[in-house]
């Protein structure tokens, strides 16, 4: 047995590189990107991101939101491309959009 097994973990997909799910101990594959921003230190226009997978997507949402850091919750999309500073989806050029 692992220590992330005790932790509860969630789901059972495996994620590929750069497609984990951002809450802590999870290591199931992301579904949604949570798009947020400190209103404090970060630009109007600039978006965060983190990734849940769909057990987590309602307690990563509740905890941006709560702080007010909270904008927007999109699908992650079978094309994205991962980035340091999150996920972002690609164009049809194959651009990141």
């Amino acid at each position: 047995m692992n220590l992330f097994d005790l932790a509860g973990g969630g789901g059972d997909t495996p994620a590929g590189p750069g497609t984990v799910c951002s809450r802590k101990a999870c290591r199931a594959a992301a579904q949604w990107q949570l798009l947020w921003n400190n209103p404090k230190i970060h630009t109007p226009e600039r978006r965060k991101i983190w990734l849940a997978c769909g057990e987590h997507r309602a307690w990563l949402e509740d905890y941006l939101q709560t702080r007010g850091l909270w904008k927007e919750t999109v699908a992650l999309a079978a094309d994205a491309v991962t980035l340091d500073e999150g996920t972002l989806p690609l164009d049809p050029s194959g651009r990141i959009g």
